[in-house]
């Protein structure tokens, strides 16, 4: 499933495409949608903003388009009216003059109005997202801390976007490991300085995520290992995704955990980093 970084580029990507210019044509594929597409013709995109994993998209008709890719979900962004060459299912498709937005394979797709937002299920679940500017390690420790956070085990926490939106499985090893915690801990069994570690590796593996595209390990070694010939996946990652292999940092295999039924990936020594 895509996560906060993923849907946060993606919206800036038809940010690009699509801000301020005249749509010619909107699809929608789900027949209770259908009766809306006229009401978008000759409308413009006013903003594409993200909350957590989902995304919304702002209309000069003050209208708007949620989306939630979940688990197959894509974007695509072409040349108006030219389609990729792929077996999903054409969702949501806008389109203008020059650029083409278009959304496979997602079912979670909406028209809101402005009064329907703060009720809207998923919307009004994202209190604090991991990418928004505003948010600070002091508030994520004062997060952490509170009663109805701080008895659940970190593994299940971290995947809770009522907690912390936008953050998923990859984010969720890589957080842990970066901070140094082990994942069965709950927050009332850290340290203050366990706390503080896990706030700021929220916010800073989740922007350099964004920021390059997916890349939560070390960047200088990230890109020595580039220089040397090793593929994307190979340097990515700290530990998401790389079971049996060798800890960047301590040299021991990494070891994949089924933790609140999501994978989580540690190195075996445990006490080693």
């Amino acid at each position: 499933m895509p996560e906060g970084p993923e849907i946060r580029l993606a919206a800036d990507t038809i940010a690009i495409a699509l801000l301020d210019q005249p749509i010619i044509d909107l699809f929608f594929a789900f027949e209770h949608l259908k009766p809306y597409a006229e009401e978008f013709v000759g409308e413009r995109v006013t903003a594409v903003k993200t909350r957590g994993k989902g995304m919304l998209m702002c209309f000069s008709n003050q209208l708007y388009i949620y989306s939630h890719n979940q688990l197959y979900g894509k974007w695509f962004v072409r040349r108006s009216r030219s389609y990729p060459k792929t077996n999903r299912q054409l969702r949501l498709a806008i389109h203008t003059a020059k650029k083409s937005a278009l959304l496979y394979s997602a079912s979670d797709i909406e028209v809101l109005r402005e009064e329907d937002l703060p009720h809207h299920s998923f919307l009004r679940r994202i209190e604090v997202d991991v990418l928004d500017q505003a948010v600070t390690i002091e508030q994520l420790e004062l997060r952490f801390l509170e009663k109805r956070f701080y008895r659940r085990q970190l593994p299940s926490l971290l995947l809770d976007q009522h907690f912390l939106g936008g953050l998923g499985n990859y984010l969720r090893s890589e957080i842990l490991f970066v901070a140094r915690v082990y994942p069965t801990l709950r927050p009332i069994d850290c340290s203050v300085a366990q706390i503080r570690a896990l706030a700021s590796a929220v916010l800073s593996v989740s922007y350099q995520s964004y920021q390059t595209k997916g890349i939560t390990n070390n960047l200088e070694l990230a890109l020595q290992l580039k220089s040397k010939g090793y593929k994307r996946s190979d340097y990515r990652h700290y530990v998401f995704n790389r079971d049996g292999r060798p800890c960047f940092v301590c040299g021991t295999a990494i070891a994949k955990e089924i933790l609140a039924g999501r994978r989580e990936m540690t190195p075996k020594n445990r006490t080693g980093s």
